[in-house]
């Protein structure tokens, strides 16, 4: 299995283009390297590859991923795209991908659906993307030698679809873990979660890979640094300092925090939190990363 991160932010990418925090300046200026928003690419044959999640950064991405490059006129090497949520930073690069080309769209019915709400999206023409729904915990093959299944995790419905209440431990198809399965080995790919119940740490267990919410370092970072008024929990996503406790001792042979924050301090490379969580086995995602299984 071969994995390449396309992108490691979260919405808004770094530099977040109206934000002029710490993070934000210094990687206009070079000093911390920039990030697009989530996105990754999958392969089990290191030819055909599927996109987990559609980011609306995703035509640069595809620019700077040469395995990722035409292969004729009009062919392309990639075969799907999956996505775990409805969130716009998963779903607008869709929009960028609606030029005539043939690929399969695989999501949950809830996530689905929510497109479907969305005239825009009619530009990605259903007669050359066919919608695929998956059901929770039924595996499907994405891309030659490669299996996912989905499975839920807790979370939220995205922004758009909030209302007056909102849950943010919902478990359902609406938030969703990717299990990927390519000669023999395992990945995880959890970009949202709200939450680590022992029934998912469980799921973890064992895995060659996991890629998962990095999203804020700390619960109230947000607040504290005058970026807004919502938690990371209001948000739907645990913060690292939890995640770091909750699968110290989880047996899985390489783990990778994905989805960053431009507000999160582990986008320094030399930040104190950095070495903290690489210090407990945790590797920060990068555009361009690369991992081989």
């Amino acid at each position: 299995m071969k994995i390449i991160m396309l992108g490691a932010g979260a919405g808004g990418g770094l530099p977040q283009w109206n934000c002029g925090c710490v993070n934000c300046n210094a990687a206009r200026d070079g000093r911390i390297p920039s990030m697009t928003q989530s996105s990754v690419a999958v392969s089990g044959d290191g030819v055909t590859w599927a996109i987990l999640n559609a980011s609306p950064d995703i035509r640069v991405q595809l620019a700077a991923t040469p395995a990722l490059h035409p292969t004729g006129l009009r062919e392309m090497p990639i075969r799907s795209v999956l996505l775990t949520n409805g969130d716009i930073d998963h779903v607008a690069g869709l929009l960028t991908l609606r030029e005539s080309q043939r690929f399969d769209l695989y999501a949950t019915a809830a996530i689905h659906d929510a497109l479907a709400q969305n005239p825009m999206l009619g530009a990605v023409n259903p007669d050359l993307v066919p919608r695929r729904e998956i059901s929770l915990d039924q595996p499907v093959t994405i891309a030659p030698g490669l299996t996912a299944t989905l499975f839920a995790v807790p979370g939220k419905v995205p922004l758009y679809q909030e209302g007056e209440v909102v849950e943010t431990g919902l478990i359902g198809e609406t938030t969703v873990g990717v299990e990927l399965v390519s000669g023999g080995r395992r990945a995880l790919y959890i970009p949202g979660c709200a939450a680590m119940p022992d029934w998912l740490r469980d799921r973890i267990e064992g895995a060659d890979l996991l890629l998962f919410d990095g999203t804020l370092w700390d619960d109230d970072e947000m607040r504290r640094m005058g970026l807004g008024q919502k938690t990371g929990r209001r948000m739907g996503h645990m913060p690292v300092t939890e995640t770091v406790l909750a699968l110290a001792d989880a047996m899985i042979g390489r783990r990778v925090l994905v989805h960053l924050n431009n507000s999160n301090p582990l986008t320094d490379p030399a930040s104190p939190e950095s070495a903290k969580a690489e210090a407990q086995g945790w590797q920060i995602g990068r555009d361009g990363m690369e991992i081989s299984l």
